[in-house]
């Protein structure tokens, strides 16, 4: 199971030390917690959420706040139990305007691009609306799609591929939905679209960028011939590149292309050896499917001395940090401890591990 957070803090601890600024009832707490049935592993956090509901009355909260912590709780609850039963399936999210017509070529490649990732074992996630959106949810077909829909003050409704199924959540909050978007996928596909898709997209980089989300495949799709996503990139390219404001790794955290087998390459090339990565205190853990040979690692070693400066680059098992995952035990690793934190050239180590060993 995937955790959000392990871009840069998956290292927290699980067991709470908090409390709600009263031994006895801390204590009536953990009693209701273990009463209820909640396991050892989670328990804790649940005590927590309790104490910090508690601590919301001693602040004399609003009732506008209470009700936008209440909904935004209720909403996520909501979203995680309907994932629950296909967190091992992997899923990509796909964006785009939902005004693109049926008969547009982006369209037809939406609904292409999302036949043939679905055939591949995937399940994709959209916003639930019409344009792009259903055009996803159409190539996927209803059993392989879910949809993150949202209200509006205008009339909207879920797509005919999703609308009325059990995969299909509403959501109050712009917020709360976009969290699920990013939380659930493993890959991150937008099609051309307007200020919603901008959004996104700048939201996902920004994640990553700073290390507050696990590093995946983000591939901006444009039909064929199409200067969209061309004309977005050279716009990052001429303004923040040139004065400063990103740096020229982070163009290695997406991928531009108006091909479907380029944008289906990228996400099976990502996971063609890499498992997943965490955070263990300052060590960086690398998870792969199989072990690098020697002079693939002396290689890599090389390549990379920018991030690993003096720190060694060791294949390792399991550490004993890890404990919590014990399904993914039996898979090699790859630990070192950062030099610098760009996040971008991560994605390329990512990219230099999976193309190792290859013939």
């Amino acid at each position: 199971m995937q955790d959000f957070t392990g871009g840069g803090i998956h290292a927290l601890p699980n067991r709470s030390t908090r409390s709600c600024g009263d031994p006895a009832f801390d204590e009536r707490i953990r009693e209701l917690v273990g009463d209820w049935g909640a396991d050892e592993k989670t328990g804790s956090l649940v005590a927590e959420m309790i104490m910090t509901a508690l601590k919301l009355s001693k602040d004399h909260a609003s009732i506008a706040d209470l009700k936008l912590f209440n909904r935004s709780l209720r909403e996520m609850r909501t979203a995680s139990r309907m994932f629950a039963p296909y967190r091992e399936k992997r899923k990509v999210v796909v964006f785009g305007s939902a005004r693109t017509a049926e008969g547009e070529a982006e369209f037809q490649a939406a609904e292409q691009f999302a036949a043939r990732i679905r055939d591949l074992g995937y399940m994709i996630i959209t916003g639930g609306g019409e344009g792009i959106m259903g055009a996803a949810q159409r190539g996927a077909g209803r059993a392989a799609s879910f949809g993150l829909n949202i209200r509006l003050p205008f009339e909207q409704k879920a797509n005919d591929t999703i609308n009325g199924d059990q995969k299909l959540v509403n959501f109050n909050y712009f917020f709360t939905r976009k969290l699920n978007f990013v939380k659930e996928s493993h890959a991150v596909v937008l099609f051309p679209g307007g200020f919603g898709t901008m959004d996104e997209a700048f939201e996902v980089l920004t994640l990553m960028q700073t290390g507050k989300a696990r590093i995946l495949p983000v591939i901006m799709v444009d039909k064929l011939h199409g200067a969209y996503w061309n004309t977005w990139n050279s716009f990052l390219a001429e303004y923040l590149l040139k004065l400063g404001l990103i740096s020229a790794e982070d163009f290695h955290l997406f991928k531009v292309t108006d091909s479907l087998e380029t944008a289906i390459a990228e996400i099976e090339r990502f996971y063609s050896n890499f498992h997943s990565y965490r955070w263990v205190g300052d060590r960086f853990v690398l998870r792969m499917h199989h072990p690098l040979r020697e002079e693939s690692l002396t290689k890599i070693r090389v390549q990379f001395a920018d991030i690993l400066g003096a720190n060694a680059l060791e294949q390792t098992v399991q550490l004993p940090e890890e404990s919590n995952e014990p399904e993914i035990a039996a898979l090699p690793r790859l630990v070192f401890v950062p030099a610098r934190k760009n996040f971008g050239r991560f994605r390329q180590f990512i990219d230099a591990v999976n193309l190792a060993d290859q013939k």
